[in-house]
């Protein structure tokens, strides 16, 4: 059966405990995800395109995410991952993806994955809140710290992401992963309720007893996210905590990349989205080539061509393209599960 083949695998390539791989290939695994080469029986290399929606100049996008990227040790440095890669980005094409991400797991990786057309957009800040010696006072507020699903926590963890401009979103199945995860760390969504009311919410995860990190925090205002931290201290009896936000301008450090899957799409969000711009790109993409040719942005509209028409045209290749048409947008991932 190709999910254990891929299990054996995993388990071979990575140091997760057997809890969190359990957990993984009960709800994030399926075959219809998952791409793998075989050398005779034995899968040697395998990765899982993970569905997410993302919020991009106004529209929501299909994305898929490079989950499990991993190669046996005996059949590395022979280019199979890339031909992986190759195979993965026809299959999500055909699945109407028009944007894959990932984290890679090591420094150098940023540069490996450049190879196959990705490009570093993604990247958060870390703050590290310090808590007030003055205990939070009575104002009504109440905090509730659980790792439950409740329908409630994601239809307010869910609003208040999608007002990210650019943002990989969660699907409430996805949320139950994060929760599911959540246990295993023996972490907690904690939410600041006014009355029935969520007006915050963090996912926080111990790191040590005395550190922990809040991998998400969203809220109605500032004051009401100050206010759910300073009470997460008070309970956990912490000096401070780290938290993970969206990118600030000067500070933010990088994560993840992203490849443009299908490049007719994204042009035609961008170029509607920025009426005023008209550009002459010439395309080069090595592994997709439905994506090689010509692209004309004029008044809002994108219209694309096998042939070059007259005038000056910009010679990007798919990676320069990706980071061209994200570097005002400051993309954001959280919660991957990386």
């Amino acid at each position: 059966m190709i999910q254990e083949k891929v299990k054996n695998l995993w388990k071979l390539c990575f140091n997760d405990s057997e809890e969190f791989t359990e957990m993984y290939f009960q709800l994030r695994y399926n075959n219809d995800v998952n791409i793998a080469i075989q050398s005779g029986e034995e899968v040697i290399a395998a990765l899982q395109m993970l569905p997410y929606p993302m919020t991009f100049e106004g529209e929501d996008i299909h994305t898929a995410y490079i989950s499990g990227a991993c190669t046996h040790p005996d059949y590395r440095n022979r280019g199979v991952m890339q031909e992986l890669l190759s195979q993965a980005f026809a299959r999500m094409l055909h699945n109407n993806a028009s944007l894959s991400t990932l984290i890679p797991a090591e420094p150098w990786l940023f540069d490996y994955y450049a190879r196959s057309g990705y490009a570093p957009v993604f990247r958060y800040t870390e703050e590290t809140f310090i808590a007030s010696d003055t205990p939070a006072a009575d104002t009504g507020f109440t905090l509730e710290m659980s790792a439950e699903y409740t329908e409630k926590k994601y239809e307010y963890f869910n609003r208040k992401l999608r007002e990210c401009p650019c943002c990989i979103q969660h699907t409430e199945e996805d949320f139950r992963v994060i929760i599911a995860d959540l246990q295993l760390e023996k972490g907690s969504v904690c939410t600041l309720n006014k009355g029935e009311k969520i007006t915050a919410l963090a996912i926080t995860y111990p790191i040590r007893k005395d550190y922990w990190r809040i991998g998400e925090i969203v809220s109605d205002t500032p004051a009401t996210k100050t206010l759910l931290l300073q009470l997460i201290c008070q309970s956990l009896n912490l000096p401070s905590v780290r938290v993970l936000t969206p990118p600030a301008t000067d500070e933010s450090q990088l994560l993840g990349m992203a490849r443009i899957i299908n490049a007719k799409t994204m042009l035609q969000i961008y170029a509607a989205a920025h009426p005023e711009l008209k550009l002459n790109i010439h395309l080069t993409d090595e592994q997709v080539s439905a994506n090689n040719g010509y692209y004309y942005l004029n008044n809002g509209k994108c219209m694309n061509s096998a042939k070059r028409l007259p005038g000056s045209h910009l010679a990007l290749t798919i990676g320069e393209l990706t980071e061209k048409i994200f570097a005002a947008s400051s993309p954001y991932m959280s919660l991957m599960l990386n």
